[in-house]
């Protein structure tokens, strides 16, 4: 595999940091041991998260296409277009965000706290748009692009969740040599790597990334999008252009490409019982917060996952923790009581 080969514009504070979940393990019968990795502390970039690493990897085109405004999309409370405000903000770049309502979750603060309110005071443009959800190409994000144009701007597109970008992938390919790095430390391999799955370009470079070593179907999607077909679908597109970007050496495959879709209902961005419970558990074995519509939904699966046995006995986990805290705000009146 060739990565070294790509541009890297460093955004984030170095390798994020791997911790043991003892309580959390022991909590659940101590028979699998769960670490986690804290991409949620990986940058001081408005609070960080899983789409700073990936825009390391886009930035140094921008910059070479002398672009001065970063457009993007995602719904109104969505953690990858506050991360895309911050790093615009750092390089000095304007921002374009279109936020249309992915969420049907109709909370009277809902558009004004959490991310957006972050994006909006990092210097966005803000545009709301009434459309619902879908991880396809969206008309409103190819209007901002040419409203830029038209302006005198010169737009570098990044897709939703920096995801069906032809580098999006990359990103998480060096997440799979780091864990390896930190792996060689620590004197032991992850038997199993879980992690949130919506928009694809997370999992899919973990797929490539881990498939150097054979790990590739021991990274463990948990689906919330609650569209699975099509979220495998862009799983594996995206797994199969960044191996060959990568020059992995052999094609990714179906069977490489593990999504479980028990866990996204009822439907993408509201959470059900059993993922606030997940998210209060994490919270008070481990002091370790989550939110309501990835991150919660992930922690749900793998608790379910390792309670049901599914697990070997003995497995050591890794738990992606991607960030994304900050939508928690627009979720407020579900935790009026804790």
């Amino acid at each position: 595999m060739r990565f070294d080969k790509f541009p890297r514009l460093q955004l984030t504070f170095g390798p994020t940091p791997i911790e043991k979940l003892q309580r959390l393990s022991d909590h659940l019968g101590g028979r699998v041991e769960i670490w986690a990795k804290r991409e949620d502390c990986n940058s001081g970039l408005a609070f960080g998260g899983n789409k700073v690493r990936k825009l390391e990897y886009l930035m140094p085109e921008a910059i070479a296409q002398n672009c001065d405004t970063l457009v993007t999309i995602g719904g109104v409370q969505s953690n990858h277009t506050r991360q895309v405000a911050a790093v615009a903000a750092k390089l000095g770049m304007k921002c374009r965000l279109v936020q249309e309502s992915w969420v049907n979750w109709h909370d009277g603060v809902y558009d004004r706290v959490g991310n957006i309110l972050m994006s909006r005071i990092l210097g966005a443009e803000v545009e709301l748009v009434n459309e619902g959800f879908g991880i396809e190409f969206k008309k409103s994000w190819e209007a901002a692009l040419e409203d830029v144009r038209e302006r005198g701007g010169k737009p570098y597109a990044i897709p939703a969740g920096a995801s069906d970008h032809k580098l999006g992938g990359l990103g998480f390919v060096g997440f799979a040599e780091e864990v390896r790095a930190q792996e060689a430390e620590l004197g032991f391999k992850f038997d199993y790597i879980f992690v949130c799955s919506v928009t694809g370009s997370t999992q899919a470079g973990m797929i490539v990334g881990f498939a150097v070593d054979g790990r590739a179907n021991r990274v463990i999607g948990i689906d919330a999008s609650a569209k699975p077909t099509e979220t495998r679908e862009q799983v594996k597109r995206i797994a199969q252009n960044t191996a060959e970007l990568v020059e992995l050496g052999r094609r990714i495959t179906d069977e490489d490409v593990v999504l479980d879709e028990r866990y996204a209902y009822p439907e993408y961005g509201v959470p059900s019982d059993e993922t606030l419970d997940a998210m209060r558990l994490s919270a008070r074995m481990e002091g370790m917060m989550t939110d309501p519509v990835y991150e919660g939904k992930s922690m749900q699966g793998m608790i379910d996952i390792i309670r049901r046995e599914e697990i070997p006995t003995g497995s050591k986990v890794l738990y992606a923790h991607l960030g994304g805290v900050p939508a928690i705000n627009g979720y407020s009146y579900l935790f009026r009581n804790g």
